[in-house]
């Protein structure tokens, strides 16, 4: 009987072999090419040639027809199944096809590129339209590679990154492949599910790499890769581009393929460069070859994006059909490099399958149960193009390797280095963990950036956090709970405050979170202000100007919130607070500046000091908080749910805030408030962005200043957030402050490049113009208003992260503008 079965597993072995073709890829030259089509003729079956060249392809049931292998700028070729099975690894040659100018007709007044061009864009919705539904099969793999790591950065250990470096601080990062079924419908219905993710070195791990990141087609006229960059085939594109035609081609169906150059006008336009393969009389695209870079995207530590779509054409339907697309990038910065790719593959194609009611929603992405478990024998089938070496050392480094450091031996080894307590732990801070029991405590120290401040009401004062947290079986915080502490002394007013609080993070699906909290500390008025502690340090410091108002507060106070259904969340509190208003207990300055001194801590009263601002009382409020974002997709795995936020419609919040049971006499009142924010990509024109607000108090006549509504100002001119909409960057701290309905709307146009890329000098500074408009209007006062215009990506070479904005006031009349300083990392 074990004779039987070692025969059937001989047999089985040798007929799956037989059922597949290997073989490489090479040019006239022999060097190995990547990412050739390899498909079936006549059939969506395929693969394409890995790093290697190498190939392997699965040709069951077809051993009758012949092989496709399709390359950009080379000759097709057609090879019988029954030729390649007789070779062993067979090497297919590929030839450069030879183009040719001569069938052209060029008049000397016009550039025949240019017609062709101008076809194409005329043709492009058309050809978009011809997708109007499908279903397909999808592989994807993404490999990211890192070199010359160096073992710190900014005097944070980088270790080896889990296993990918080697002893020259190299390696691969990041190995991902999935394998999924597709499905699409116009205009915009798609969906996903994914059967099988592999993630080198995480078993547990589920790849990022889907078909919906690949979902960038030229037909349209941007693609928005973090902004929006222009197509060759846009309905506007001889605004940013010229044209060369190279040659004509015949590919293997008879088909004249136009070879066009594409050229930009300005270099640091949102734009590509390279070739495109358009086909004669029907203006589809054959394939593209087009590439980028970090200026046009915005991302400056990218020195290189190539973008590769090769299509084939479906005699049935009578249409070019997009089979494999790849990109490719690298980078450097501060001496560290790294390259990558990520390459798909569409299989199995099935046009106007007749989608029944119901079968898209909102979510766009869904991995299968056992998805991250497939063993290896499944992947040597579903993988549609063979690893490299490279990548088979590296699955194999990571799994042993995984497997060593998941073991509690080594996990308890690195927990007792880790552990160890130093002598500058007490001040830099310390952190202790137990990996087996998913247990982590931590010490922020008292002198980090956040620790150490300065205001009038407490000196100098330091603060520190304790917490300890327990994570989930797999050591994420999918699921968790934390149980931690603030602590804050200040020197001026001798006063110690602490605040105990403990939070639970119930699942990883609708977030729900309770967080019980309690203590005492010293708050900002305004518990929105946005304005760094950097800046209110730096101005209370060094130019006598204490920003920063605070009050006593004793609370104690339960919350929780939890996505109710897909695109709405919401949140209650309730707290009992104690409220009590705080004077300034250090009024000399710092450094011996002279500019005026300081004011009191009662911003009704700067020159007061000593006033109170509001008697002390007790009070209870409850807030009820709902966020809604319209038209909300999302990815589902086993672990989680992951939202994706859609830029068609705005996010909607609404607040409900009610205080009651004061012990100051009309104290108790009633608020609401709406919100609107939208930040939206206006193609070519660049990305407009707005929020909207307003409010209203109800049996709120005498309640106290702490519960009016404030609005953000900035008296610092710096923005350090990176938030210039949320704020009026020249409206004094509660100047405006109010008891009354109010409303604001705040408008930002980002121009990405439209505008200083075509004057002359100034495109030169590779910045972006953007305008901007804000308005305040509050019941019984005179509106406020600004005007701005500034230009961000501001810097030197890699390093493009400051903007300046000069800014205008509106209020009773015109007031001298000034300047705003800002980052936008």
């Amino acid at each position: 009987m074990k004779q039987f079965v070692f025969l059937g597993i001989i047999f089985s072995v040798f007929f799956a072999e037989a059922q597949t073709v290997k073989g490489i890829v090479v040019d006239s030259l022999d060097q190995n090419l990547a990412n050739v089509n390899v498909y079936i003729e006549g059939t969506y079956k395929g693969t394409t040639t890995n790093l290697d060249g190498r190939f392997e392809l699965d040709v069951e049931d077809f051993s009758k027809r012949d092989i496709v292998f399709k390359y950009l700028g080379y000759k097709t070729q057609k090879i019988p199944i029954t030729k390649l099975r007789k070779q062993d690894n067979p090497k297919i040659i590929m030839k450069a096809i030879a183009t040719s100018l001569a069938e052209v007709v060029v008049k000397s007044d016009e550039n025949p590129a240019d017609k062709i061009i101008e076809q194409a864009i005329e043709q492009r919705e058309i050809n978009l339209s011809k997708r109007l539904s499908y279903q397909a099969d999808f592989y994807s793999k993404g490999l990211w590679k890192v070199q010359n790591v160096p073992e710190r950065i900014l005097g944070q250990e980088i270790g080896d990154l889990g296993g990918s470096l080697d002893s020259t601080r190299s390696g691969i990062v990041y190995l991902s492949e999935t394998v999924s079924e597709i499905a699409f419908k116009a205009p915009d219905n798609f969906k996903e599910n994914i059967t099988a993710s592999k993630v080198s070195g995480d078993d547990n791990g589920f790849s990022f790499n889907s078909a919906q990141d690949f979902n960038l087609s030229f037909y349209e006229n941007t693609l928005e890769i973090n902004v929006n960059l222009i197509s060759p085939i846009a309905d506007f594109a001889f605004d940013y581009y010229r044209y060369k035609l190279e040659g004509i081609f015949y590919d293997d169906n008879g088909f004249a393929i136009n070879e066009i150059k594409v050229i930009p006008k300005r270099k640091n336009d949102r734009v590509f460069s390279g070739s495109i393969f358009i086909v004669d009389e029907t203006w589809e695209l054959y394939g593209v070859d087009l590439n980028t870079n970090g200026k046009s995207i915005n991302v400056t530590p990218l020195e290189k994006l190539n973008f590769k779509q090769n299509f084939t054409y479906n005699a049935k339907d009578k249409f070019w059909v997009l089979l494999s697309q790849s990109f490719k990038f690298n980078w450097k910065i501060l001496g560290i490099s790294g390259s990558g790719q990520f390459v798909a593959s569409y299989a199995n194609y099935e046009f106007n399958p007749g989608f029944e009611n119901g079968f898209f929603s909102k979510e766009i992405t869904s991995f299968e149960r056992y998805a991250n478990q497939k063993d290896s024998l499944f992947w040597n089938k579903a993988r549609p193009l063979p690893l490299t070496n490279e990548e088979i050392e590296d699955y194999k480094k990571k799994d042993s390797v995984q497997t060593v450091r998941n073991s509690k031996k080594y996990k308890d080894s690195i927990d007792q280095a880790r552990n160890q307590f130093k002598i500058l732990d007490p001040i830099l801070g310390y952190s202790w963990q137990n990996t087996i029991d998913s247990r982590h405590f931590s010490y922020d120290g008292v002198v980090g950036l956040d620790n150490l401040n300065f205001n009038t009401v407490q000196g100098f004062n330091a603060s520190t956090n304790f917490n300890f947290t327990q994570r989930d079986t797999l050591n994420t915080f999918d699921k968790y709970w934390r149980v931690g502490s603030s602590l804050n002394y200040g020197l001026s007013d001798e006063m110690l405050r602490a605040v105990g609080y403990f939070t639970k993070k119930f699942n990883n699906f609708s977030r729900p979170y309770f967080t019980l909290r309690g203590g005492v500390e010293a708050t900002e008025i305004n518990s929105s202000n946005t304005t760094s502690n950097i800046a209110l340090n730096v101005a209370a410091i060094f130019f006598e100007e204490n920003y920063l108002k605070l009050y006593d507060r004793q609370f104690i106070e339960a919350a929780y919130s939890q996505e109710i259904v897909n695109g709405i969340r919401a949140m209650a509190n309730l707290s009992y607070q104690r409220r009590k208003a705080l004077v300034n207990e250090r009024n000399e300055h710092v450094f011996g500046n002279d500019n005026g001194g300081f004011t009191s801590n009662n911003p009704l009263a700067p020159e007061a000091f000593g006033s109170i601002l509001f008697p002390t009382h007790h009070i209870l409020k409850f807030k009820l908080n709902a966020r809604i974002r319209f038209d909300q997709t999302y990815t589902t795995t086993p672990r989680g749910k992951y939202n994706n936020f859609s830029q068609k419609y705005p996010t909607l919040r609404f607040n409900y805030q009610k205080a009651f049971g004061s012990t100051q006499k009309g104290y108790d009142y009633d608020f609401f408030n709406i919100n609107l924010r939208q930040r939206l990509s206006l193609s070519r024109f660049g990305k407009l962005s707005y929020r909207i607000d307003g409010g209203v108090f109800l049996n709120a006549d005498d309640i106290s200043f702490l519960d009016y509504k404030h609005f953000n100002g900035n008296q610092t001119r710096v923005v350090l957030d990176g938030d210039f909409l949320d704020k009026f960057n020249l409206l004094p701290y509660y100047e405006r402050s109010t008891n009354q309905s109010h409303n604001q709307i705040q408008v930002e146009h980002n121009f990405e490049g439209l505008v200083m890329n075509r004057l002359p000098l100034l495109k030169y500074l590779k910045s972006n113009l953007i305008l901007a408009a804000k308005s305040l209007f509050i019941n019984g006062q005179s509106p406020y208003h600004e005007l701005s215009v500034g230009l961000d990506r501001l810097g030197f070479g890699k390093f493009r992260f400051l903007r300046l904005d000069y800014v205008v006031p509106y209020n009773g009349g015109w007031q001298d503008g000034a300047l705003i300083f800002g980052l936008t990392f």
